[in-house]
Order: structure tokens, then sequence, then C-alpha cells
């Protein structure tokens, strides 16, 4: 828990400062840049955040990415400071709540759609746009597929969840049958 609440005093750090400088896009973009890096290269991670490893020969290391992938003056520093705090091991926590926040600031909303089957792409723009009318906010939709759903579809924003799948009506409909009400 306590984790989770420096990940988010970070992210809403670096979040007021990009709005001050009207860089919300450019340092979400180059903060999921660096952590895709260190996620698809554990060696990289380990050579970063490995405590076994000389301190400055860490910081030398993470010097040199962040050179070399030209970031932003603010980001860089960022990335420093969190090395020399001893937080860059939050990273990916880091930047999933600055990005959730960069969507409200930008109203944006990121929503699931779990269906049985393979949907028509008329179908989840309608959802969709129901949904971006719903909450007064543009939806991002990521689509799955769930064949244990039997039919219907789950929808997910946040902790909202709408669940018109079969498997759940069945479900109710046994826990109503086994309390002795009628259906």
């Amino acid at each position: 828990m306590r984790n989770l609440a420096i990940a988010r005093r970070y992210a809403k750090a670096l979040l007021l400062i990009a709005k001050e400088d009207d860089q919300t896009e450019t340092y979400r973009q180059e903060l999921q840049a660096v952590t895709d890096l260190f996620q698809q290269q554990k060696e990289l991670d380990q050579a970063v955040n490995n405590p076994l490893y000389d301190f400055d020969a860490r910081r030398k290391v993470l010097s040199d990415i962040v050179e070399k992938l030209r970031f932003s003056a603010t980001v860089s520093s960022f990335l420093m400071l969190l090395f020399d705090k001893r937080r860059f091991g939050f990273l990916e926590s880091i930047n999933d709540n600055y990005q959730r926040m960069a969507d409200e600031v930008k109203g944006v909303a990121r929503a699931s759609l779990v269906a049985a089957t393979e949907l028509p792409a008329e179908t989840i723009e309608k959802i969709r746009t129901t949904l971006s009318n719903k909450t007064g906010k543009d939806i991002i939709l990521e689509v799955e597929q769930d064949p244990g759903l039997i039919g219907g579809i789950v929808t997910r924003i946040g902790d909202l969840v709408f669940d018109g799948s079969i498997r759940t009506q069945l479900l109710n409909m046994r826990e109503t049958l086994k309390r002795g009400e009628s259906v």
C-alpha cells in the first residue's frame, strides 16, 4: 500500500510539472518508452536496480541510457531523481499512475470490453460511443474475447462494471433458485 502511495506521489509531481510546461503528452511518451525498455530488457533492469552492484556504476549506466534516449531535460532529471532517491524500482507503477492521471487531464477514460465471441466493428463503435456519452469522456476501448462468458459482454471502466454475460445471468438465476425465490 505504501509503495502505491509513493508511486502516485511521484507521478503526480511529474504531472504537475508537465501541466506547467504544457508537455503532458511528451512526458507521457517518454515515461512509457523508458518503462517499456526496462520491462523488455531484464538485464538492463538488473544492471540499474540490483543493489549488489556499485551505486555509482548503476547511476552511470542509467545516465548513459537517458542520454542516448534523448529525453526532455525534465524527464531525464526525473529519472535520475528516482534513482538517487532509490525509487527507480517503482518506475512501472509511477508510469501507470502518470498515464492514468494524464488521461484524466485529457478527458479520456480507458475501458475494457470482454465478449464471448468476436464483435463486429460497428457494434464495438456503438458501445464505445454509448460509454462516451454516459461518462462524458472520450473512451479508449480494449476489446478481448472470453468464450467462458457463453454469450453477452462485460464492460469495465475503472471500478464500474457492466456485466451482461449469460454466465453471470445463469449464476444469478442459480442463486435465486437456491434461495427459493421465483425467477
